[in-house]
């Protein structure tokens, strides 16, 4: 049997990073882990192909070459997901689907033959034996949870390696905590499950010998979920197989309670850890009671942010706007945090009730949702699938506010050099290549001569050479995605789903 996996295409968002890439001639920032990982369950006498539409289109002889056609999706991806349905359903083609967004809208796509709404290790295996006996059904959801150290490396000799900028590895589920617009746990629990140490490490192999040498993302919903795992087990293993080896930058998304463990903190950089997500998500102590934040609260949330900053752990930070407890105050007090914090990369988003979650059932219940999906999964788009307590105007006008500061020039700016100061810059060097290279050129005529940031462009160039030397091709990296932060937040402007219009623009291009 021909399997064809095909990953719908993302539109242009504030992760998509789709101006930056260009930068460096990529396509796509990282593939599709969920498709590679259920490539590797499939029986590997059927032949398998994966094409991800974010670097590869969809041609009709692959359509035509195809018995059963895998499709994986999140929210952001719904407009792209509903055409290729449409497209596989004209040509005739059996459809699987799974991820996120079949998950939180299973009743949405009546066209796909089969739905795979649990973890793939525990629904995939009971649709094979279906299959095998042609009585595949159209719903598969077991409520188990996968048992991590089974699961199989995935298939990365699937990959055309040059149109990423960012591979992808997982080393665990699940999250400790409740966050209540959160829908990690509604999905894979709060008991954090885990691989072997011997598995990431055979990942890892597997990676490396391709010839990777750049960016690796662990895309565990906490990595530091379960502390005993990852301090006595998985770093002290990285940071044995990464003796004798070069390159390798490493991320992941965790909690701010890292700040609270400097032995964690220090046994990561020497991993080669060098940037952490963290839902920092507001400075108000009443709306982090209001979701649950238990981790954020009773804390000065600044001071956390630069231990780990200077630890050598870049802080990239979530925010939202929104809470029943906000008041028009919040939109300054974001963006004073924000600058003061010398978080560059900072998404800031209108809160959204995802399905699954606490927040999704209270607000459904008080009939504060309007309507049932879980909204357009583009997290700085202005959008929203709740009625929120704040009258709307307000909330937009401020939410703007905020993005248009942020994302201008001066403030932007200022705060790459805010945390260049307190940033300790690793050990660890940084693979350099031709298309590093290109992209510093690149940077000086886009942003440095056409761009109308060249003055602040110019101001960080030479200050970062004057004082943060080691930190050069880090501030460049900060400019750039400061060119696709704004783009993307013009094109929101642009659209009409960022109020007031008739000021779009103005500090952006200060």
């Amino acid at each position: 049997m021909n399997i064809l996996l095909v990953y719908p295409e993302f539109p242009d968002t504030f992760w998509s990073f789709k101006h930056a890439l260009r930068f460096v001639s990529k396509r796509s920032g990282s593939p599709p882990l969920g498709l590679l990982t259920v490539a590797a369950m499939l029986p590997r006498e059927w032949p398998s192909k994966l094409v991800d539409l974010n670097t590869t289109p969809l041609l009709d002889r692959d359509l035509a070459w195809a018995d059963l056609i895998l499709i994986s999706a999140m929210s952001a991806q719904r407009p792209a997901t509903i055409r290729l349905i449409e497209r596989c359903h004209l040509a005739g083609k059996r459809m699987v689907a799974g991820g996120p967004l079949f998950s939180g809208e299973p009743d949405a796509f009546p066209l796909v033959d089969h739905l795979l709404l649990g973890e793939a290790e525990v629904d995939l295996p009971a649709f094979l034996e279906d299959l095998e006996h042609g009585q595949a059904k159209h719903l598969y959801q077991c409520h188990e949870y996968a048992d991590l150290s089974r699961s199989p490396a995935p298939r990365y000799d699937l990959l055309d390696y040059r149109q990423y900028s960012t591979m992808v590895i997982q080393t665990s589920r699940g999250c400790p905590y409740q966050c209540d617009f959160c829908n990690v746990t509604a999905l894979f629990g709060h008991r954090p499950r885990f691989k072997a140490a011997g598995q990431v490490i055979a990942e890892l192999d597997a990676l490396y010998q391709t010839g990777w040498r750049s960016n690796i993302f662990f895309v565990d919903d906490n990595f530091i979920g379960n502390r005993q795992y990852v301090k006595e087990d998985l770093l002290p293993a990285i940071i044995e197989w990464r003796k004798g080896k070069k390159g390798l930058v490493f991320s992941t998304q965790l909690t701010i309670n890292l700040a609270d463990d400097q032995e964690l903190m220090d046994l990561m950089v020497k991993a080669g850890f060098q940037i952490a997500f963290i839902g920092i998500e507001t400075p108000d102590e009443l709306c982090l009671a209001e979701c649950g934040k238990s981790q954020n609260q009773n804390r000065n949330l600044v001071e956390s942010v630069q231990r780990i900053q200077q630890s050598g752990i870049e802080v990239q930070g979530g925010f939202i706007v929104g809470f029943d407890s906000d008041t028009p105050t919040i939109f300054q007090r974001q963006i004073d945090f924000i600058q003061k914090s010398g978080i560059v990369t900072a998404m800031v988003g209108l809160l959204q009730a995802l399905s699954g979650t606490p927040l999704h059932q209270r607000l459904k219940n008080e009939n504060r949702l309007l309507f049932e999906g879980s909204g357009s999964g583009d997290n700085v788009d202005g959008t929203t699938n709740i009625i929120p307590s704040m009258d709307r105007s307000i909330l937009m006008e401020g939410y703007y506010r905020i993005l248009e500061h942020i994302y201008a020039p001066k403030a932007y700016y200022q705060r790459v050099r805010t945390f260049l100061k307190e940033y300790k810059a690793p050990a660890l060097g940084t693979h350099f290549d031709w298309l590093n290279i290109r992209a510093f050129f690149r940077s000086v005529f886009q942003l440095g001569i056409v761009g109308r940031e060249r003055g602040q462009y110019w101001r960080l160039f030479f200050w970062t050479l004057a004082h943060r030397p080691k930190s050069f091709a880090q501030a460049i990296t900060f400019a750039i995605y400061g060119f696709h932060f704004r783009r993307v937040f013009q094109l929101h402007v642009q659209k009409g789903h960022l109020p007031p219009a008739n000021m779009a623009g103005s500090r952006l291009q200060a």
